[in-house]
């Protein structure tokens, strides 16, 4: 991993801290009012910048904000789809009302992540977004 992308990573976890904040613990506050850990929150923040950072550093060929903020948009909608169908259909721990809202907030949440991601690993032809 070079500099740029671990730098891309960080942001995109304090992005993905500070839009996680605003999103459920302002927007949907009665979804997860319960038991949060702010500093595993901000770690598991971390952990999913960095993995945007790493597939778009590594596996996208024009890198913008755009393309990051797609990207980002993807693999929330796909990780928060595949978790909360599991934990519904396994443990029963979600309505599919709540589903529903989760995978939107997730996809949202991940598209601003991946759009900090894609501006810090940007190409200088794709610079003007």
């Amino acid at each position: 991993m070079n500099k740029k992308t671990a730098i891309a990573a960080l942001a995109g976890g304090i992005m993905a801290f500070f839009l996680g904040w605003l999103i459920w613990g302002i927007l949907l506050m009665d979804f997860t009012e319960a038991n949060m850990n702010m500093v595993t929150i901000f770690i598991g923040c971390l952990i999913w910048a960095f993995l945007i950072a790493w597939i778009y550093s590594n596996f996208s060929s024009r890198k913008s904000v755009v393309g990051g903020a797609i990207l980002g948009a993807i693999l929330g909608l796909l990780m928060a789809a595949m978790m909360d169908i599991s934990y519904l259909g396994s443990w029963n721990l979600f309505t599919p009302a709540y589903l529903a809202v989760d995978v939107v907030a997730n996809t949202v949440y991940s598209a601003g992540v991946g759009a900090v991601v894609g501006w810090i690993l940007r190409d200088k032809v794709a610079a003007k977004d």
